[in-house]
């Protein structure tokens, strides 16, 4: 394992194509191999892969967007109001960007620097994911979760409602479902094709993270003593069937989970310190770190599932193998 102390939290934890990558609230982001950019002139707030795999594109409270690389950064946009960046996806099949500032949904090209598109909500907007295919963005706000067609100028979203304040999107990895976290302990998700709606809780602390595995078979989430599976097989995904657990341990929660919708692996980083991989068709755990300490904010599996990067709340940061 390879270990760093930063002098400031690390707001993500990424993998591009040459390695981790960590976000920080300083403004920096910093390379597993020793470079770093000072990119923001105060905290970096979001992080996602940029669409070429190399390096990643970051929001800031100063309202930019960065792409940066190894000992080079550059701005690609500004928040239409000088508002925060509050949300990014990025799309590689595309090459498209969307982030959020307030209520706005912004979208440009990492290929073409003339390419924008602004699409106001009524709400503010906490959370930004594209589909499978880079076409449509699902934004969560207030009362459910808008959906745009990224390029078409002049549209309605499409909305999926339901009451109460969502704080996270994610598309499933076949693009017919919609999942968003919310604010109180659980989760809803909507199936496209019809906006059939599914309630999904009965968990003890609110879902921070959910990562999707084994062929998008799986989604996994954050919120529990354990990592909560939940079954997305067929057409009807997780309607009318249960979740089950993995990890239970009663003396702590599970913050955060990481996998590749490629791969059978599931990272967790706990609210102990400890980060743990396992496959829920194998069994038992393998901790890539067992000692205890402050919660884990970060935490990201590589696109091979071989290697996981995580950081805690204190600055501590680590890559292991698996």
């Amino acid at each position: 394992m390879t270990t760093f102390t930063f002098d400031a939290q690390v707001t993500a934890a990424l993998f591009d194509r040459d390695g981790a990558v960590f976000a920080l609230g300083d403004g920096s982001v910093r390379f597993e191999d020793g470079h770093y950019d000072e990119v923001h002139d105060g905290a970096v707030l979001c992080a996602a892969l940029h669409p070429s795999g190399e390096g990643v594109v970051t929001g800031g409270d100063d309202g930019q967007v960065v792409w940066s690389r190894k000992g080079e950064a550059g701005l690609l946009a500004r928040s239409a109001r000088g508002q925060w960046i509050d949300a990014i996806d990025a799309s590689a099949e595309t090459n498209l960007i969307a982030f959020s500032a307030g209520k706005t949904l912004s979208v440009i090209d990492a290929t073409d620097a003339g390419f924008r598109r602004d699409f106001e909500h009524e709400r503010t907007v906490s959370g930004v994911a594209f589909d499978p295919k880079g076409r449509r963005i699902a934004c969560s706000t207030y009362g459910g979760a808008a959906l745009w067609y990224a390029r078409i100028a002049q549209q309605k979203p499409v909305m999926l409602k339901w009451a109460g304040s969502h704080t996270g999107v994610a598309f499933s990895p076949d693009g017919a479902f919609v999942v968003s976290t919310m604010q109180d302990n659980q989760l809803h998700g909507w199936r496209l094709k019809d906006a059939k709606d599914m309630r999904m809780g009965g968990y003890p602390s609110k879902v921070r993270s959910l990562a999707f595995l084994s062929g998008g078979q799986l989604m996994a989430t954050s919120g529990a003593q354990g990592a909560v599976l939940w079954p997305f097989i067929g057409a009807n995904g997780p309607m009318g069937r249960e979740a089950t657990e993995i990890g239970y341990d009663e003396n702590a929660m599970v913050n955060l989970v990481a996998a590749r919708p490629a791969h059978g692996r599931l990272a967790a980083g706990l609210t102990d310190g400890r980060v743990w991989i396992a496959d829920p068709a194998g069994q038992g755990l393998n901790f890539v770190k067992a000692e205890r300490g402050p919660p884990v904010v970060a935490l990201a599996l590589s696109p091979d599932a071989t290697r996981v990067a995580w950081a805690d709340e204190d600055g501590a940061a680590g890559v292991a193998e698996v």
